[in-house]
């Protein structure tokens, strides 16, 4: 154990504090220059696995701020590459703000994966759900803030259960330390933290809040959050719950579920939204299957998607960016406008999609191939067709749609469409270089997986010759299935169905019901309480006036004039006579107390 060490989330926070202090020309410098940084010190902290940072909290805990091993090196490095590439591609937003909610993001994600035990992690959790929240928040258009407090909600509730699930399980066991759960003897606290994990990883019915959240924020924000907060959660559910059969079945739901309904969106980000949510089902099935190559498939595919969803949400951002437009039916025809951002949208579509050169396909195969050798013939099967629709959304529809086909573009949408920025282009094409580089070399991406003695081939005749069938077959299939498959202005109803009425019902049950009984029980209390209260002070005030206060007067009205009696009396200017008395009353009172 070693306590000097840098942590790479420390960077990003003192970072962002200090942002707000620098200025032009040094601003873009030091916008790249803090990112880079942090990618640095997350090498040097994963050439040395270990455990760093062990700090004793209250004589009691010993915190664990960062533990170092093979499944948190390749996320480490994967998030601090996302970090560089999401702030380039945000260099032209002056809105310090966007970028000081980003760091503390990215900070937030780094902190969770190091973390060793569950305070630290329940610190840099909530740290990521805060500050991505404004990153919903800081996009001024209508939506944005309703979102974003849903955002919040939801994200908050999977924190309480999360925090009530390792509290429970301290009490139960006196331990804070982040491990793998055993699935042999499951506790109430194994399943609420498992639910406060699976909210962020977008688990049906937990899900709903990304596509909601993801749509609505700002063009460099969606960039940052597609990649941080599900993979941050699919690396959690891997170190405390690999091997949970539960996590097959949701994962390939997930898949399922995603898929169709990114067929039948109309927002650009939305679809995409829907896409993560089909794509982290492929992880969250491989952390259900638990083997070395499931969760070797499973960081694999994590470490593609971040790189090939972040390259989808950047191309869509910039379509937004120049269009001002985010809805498919205001949309098309944009290829002789935008013709790098349409190349740039198409690497990452046909990344996504599994073509052979590309990172998914050597990563989402090895999820496929661990469930036939585990014997999971179903789970293979239905992953290997949600394929098609992968290809059929992100690979097909979504670039045809947006610069292909016939343009329901107006005049001033057509106008203003053009290529974004140079920094833009730039964390672009870094993405679509790292797609092709993890599909084309793969010890770049194989030498960092945590089961590096377990062996995979993506390049098998058979594989090739499966992929390219699933692709030809899907294409055959769009071009006649593409006006089926055309843009509608649509509303697809969700399981946030059900959350809406639910408040609705809240909201009515609020309004009528309870506050007519609380109109009652005010109306009784006035009437009974209230009168019943007054009486009774009314009664206390003639009593103490009456009374005590007419007793406490009377005693002294009854000593005052015994007193003038007294000294009608005894004081009558003699002064033998007042000796007399007060000799006599003297040997009176000695008398008595001799005697008695």
């Amino acid at each position: 154990m070693t306590t000097s060490f840098l942590h790479p989330a420390l960077l990003l926070i003192v970072g962002a504090v200090l942002l707000p202090l620098v200025r032009e020309p040094f601003r873009k410098l030091y916008l790249c220059s803090v990112p880079i940084a942090t990618f640095v010190a997350v090498l040097a902290l994963n050439w040395q696995p270990g455990v760093y940072g062990e700090v004793v909290f209250m004589d009691r805990w010993t915190l664990t701020f960062a533990r170092v091993d093979n499944l948190s090196s390749i996320f480490g490095f994967i998030m601090g590459l996302m970090a560089i590439i999401g702030t380039i591609y945000g260099l032209h937003v002056k809105d310090n703000w966007q970028h000081l909610a980003s760091w503390f993001y990215v900070a937030g994600s780094l902190g969770v994966i190091y973390a060793g035990d569950y305070l630290v992690l329940f610190l840099f959790w909530e740290m990521m759900a805060f500050a991505s929240t404004f990153l919903v928040w800081f996009n001024k258009e209508e939506g944005a803030l309703a979102a974003g407090y849903r955002y919040l909600l939801v994200h908050t509730f999977g924190g309480v259960l999360l925090l009530l699930g390792f509290v429970l399980r301290y009490q139960a066991t006196g331990d804070i330390s982040f491990a793998l759960l055993n699935e042999q003897d499951t506790h109430l606290f194994t399943w609420l933290i498992m639910a406060g994990l699976m909210l962020n990883a977008a688990v049906p019915p937990l899900h709903s809040w990304l596509p909601d959240a993801y749509s609505k924020a700002t063009v460099t924000g969606a960039v940052f959050m597609c990649a941080f907060t599900t993979k941050t959660a699919v690396y959690t559910l891997a170190r405390a719950f690999a091997g949970f059969d539960i996590l097959i079945v949701l994962g390939v739901i997930m898949a399922i579920y995603g898929i169709v309904y990114a067929l039948m969106e109309n927002d650009i980000r939305r679809l995409l939204g829907w896409e993560i949510v089909s794509q982290v089902g492929y992880m969250v099935a491989g952390v259900g299957i638990g083997t070395a190559l499931a969760i070797n498939g499973t960081c694999a595919h994590a470490f593609a998607h971040i790189l090939y969803k972040g390259l989808l949400f950047m191309a869509a951002g910039a379509v937004i960016h120049s269009t001002g437009v985010c809805r498919f039916t205001e949309l098309g025809g944009l290829y002789k406008k935008m013709p790098n951002t349409m190349a740039f949208m198409i690497i990452g579509g046909i990344s996504v999609s599994a073509f052979p050169l590309f990172s998914g396909f050597v990563s989402k195969a090895m999820i496929v191939a661990a469930s036939f050798e585990a014997h999971l013939l179903w789970a293979g099967f239905l992953l290997s067709m949600v394929s098609v629709g992968t290809f059929l959304v992100a690979g097909l529809r979504l670039p045809y749609l947006v610069f292909f086909g016939e343009s329901r573009c107006s005049e001033e949408t057509m106008s203003r469409a053009s290529d974004p920025p140079w920094n833009m282009h730039l964390a672009m094409l870094v993405a679509a270089f790292f797609c092709f580089l993890v599909g084309t070399y793969m010890p770049f991406l194989y030498d960092m997986l945590p089961y590096r003695d377990t062996t995979f081939h993506p390049y098998t005749s058979y594989h090739l010759s499966e992929t390219l069938q699933i692709l030809v077959v899907t294409a055959i299939a769009f071009v006649f299935l593409k006006d089926r498959l055309a843009a509608r202005p649509t509303i697809s109803l969700d399981l946030d169905w059900f959350y809406r009425y639910g408040g609705r019902l809240f909201l009515w049950l609020a309004e009528r019901p309870l506050q007519w009984l609380d109109t009652a029980w005010g109306a009784a209390y006035r009437v009974v309480g209230l009168y019943g209260l007054m009486v009774t002070a009314r009664f206390w005030a003639w009593f103490d006036w009456h009374g005590i206060d007419g007793l406490v007067d009377g005693s002294a009205l009854c000593v005052r004039a015994i007193g003038r009696r007294l000294a009608l009396v005894l004081q009558r200017g003699h002064i033998q006579q007042t000796i007399y008395y007060a000799v006599t009353f003297a040997a009176i009172i000695l008398i008595a107390y001799v005697c008695l």
